[in-house]
């Protein structure tokens, strides 16, 4: 009798899946186990083997198609044997009566075999290799206990060199969307920093003048006219076009116990130094109070991180996606400084522009830090 196998949830409740490649053509023969087709989710590539052995009878979805899962996946029978999807069978409840044909719907750890992301390495099942990736267990190391030589749980544990005790704990809704969009921005971004420093008397000087306002006012309120003067800093890329964004809404970065927030004020071009300060009170007092809106947390069209609040020097910011820039300013501790031809205890600020190199050349990253170097020096 024929098999129908529907396809697996190969990946955390995941709701479709490409077809790759398949093994086996109609006709062709299988071995329980064998792999029988490669599908792509949006996690990975995985080797989906047969179920049964016996004739492949047909194809639920051609190379390139996309498939739901739970959709048929394939059949398998017998030599000879016909098949029609007008014959095909829909998933039974668990309490069908004995003996009744039913087909097989596929699970994660009934079907899949091998990511094809690991293709050559060692066979496992997903969950042993997340398994091995949280006990620091490299799997290469590992003797596979299991049926031809697949390496099981058991077979990672014991593997596993005493480091002590730990803590596991989930990531907050908040902590896993400030990971996955640092993620995206890294993998996308091709990332250079260039450094410098600056004077921090004049500014400092400014601040104590204007009644020693948040940092960040000063400094969007300098930063805007160069982002005038450099369009490409306050941009964005649209597949391969380069938008040059004509409005200035300045993020600044706020740490909050959740994490670090970017708060955005709009319009920045268009407000003073004692409008920009209240408006960074307000923003930074919302984000760590948990009342910012969503549209009080995103849209930013140039990034500021004043990582010397909490004690930084240099950095190594990474841009905000979405943006071509971000600047951070770290402490100004006092130290030996040259002023001319002399050696004297001055305090400097650390600067770090990290920015797009898509958009972004090397030249014009350096001039960008002098003009910044230049209007914070600047009475």
């Amino acid at each position: 009798m024929a098999t129908e196998f529907f396809l697996p949830d190969v990946g955390e409740g995941l709701a479709e899946a490409v077809i790759i490649s398949w093994y086996v053509e109609v006709g062709g023969t299988v071995t329980m186990d064998e792999p029988l087709v490669e599908v792509e989710t949006d996690k990975a590539v995985i080797d989906i083997p047969s179920p049964v052995g016996g004739t492949l009878l047909y194809q639920g979805a051609g190379s390139g198609d996309t498939l739901a899962i739970e959709a048929l996946l394939a059949v398998v029978g017998e030599a000879g044997e016909t098949w029609s999807p007008a014959a095909s069978r829909a998933p039974s409840p668990p309490d069908s009566a004995a003996g009744e044909a039913r087909p097989i719907v596929g699970s994660l750890e009934e079907a899949t075999s091998v990511a094809a992301s690991h293709r050559g390495g060692p066979e496992a099942l997903p969950k042993v290799r997340r398994l091995a990736d949280e006990l620091g267990v490299e799997l290469t190391t590992v003797v596979g206990t299991g049926a031809g030589g697949r390496i099981t749980e058991a077979d990672v544990r014991s593997a596993v060199v005493d480091t002590g005790p730990v803590r596991r704990r989930q990531m907050s809704p908040t902590r896993r969307t400030i990971a996955d969009h640092l993620a995206r921005s890294w993998r996308e971004i091709p990332h250079v920093t260039t450094y410098g420093e600056v004077d921090a008397a004049p500014l400092l000087a400014a601040r104590d003048a204007a009644g020693k306002p948040p940092l960040e006012a000063l400094l969007i309120e300098r930063i805007v006219p160069l982002l005038r003067e450099f369009p490409v800093f306050n941009a964005s890329i649209s597949g391969t076009d380069i938008i040059e964004k004509l409005h200035y809404d300045i993020g600044f970065a706020v740490d909050t116990p959740e994490g670090l927030m970017v708060a955005v004020v709009r319009d920045a071009d268009a407000m003073g130094v004692d409008a920009l300060a209240a408006e960074v009170r307000r923003l930074a007092t919302a984000a760590r109070d948990r009342k910012a809106t969503a549209e009080e947390l995103r849209g930013q069209t140039f990034t500021i991180s004043n990582i010397g609040a909490v004690g930084g020097r240099y950095g190594t910011p990474i841009v905000p996606y979405g943006t071509t820039a971000i600047v951070s300013i770290g402490r100004a501790d006092a130290r030996p400084v040259v002023r001319g031809e002399d050696i004297v205890i001055g305090r400097e600020f650390p600067l770090s522009i990290s920015y797009d190199h898509r958009v972004i050349d090397g030249g014009t990253g350096r001039a960008f830090m002098a003009a910044l170097i230049d209007a914070l020096a600047a009475p």
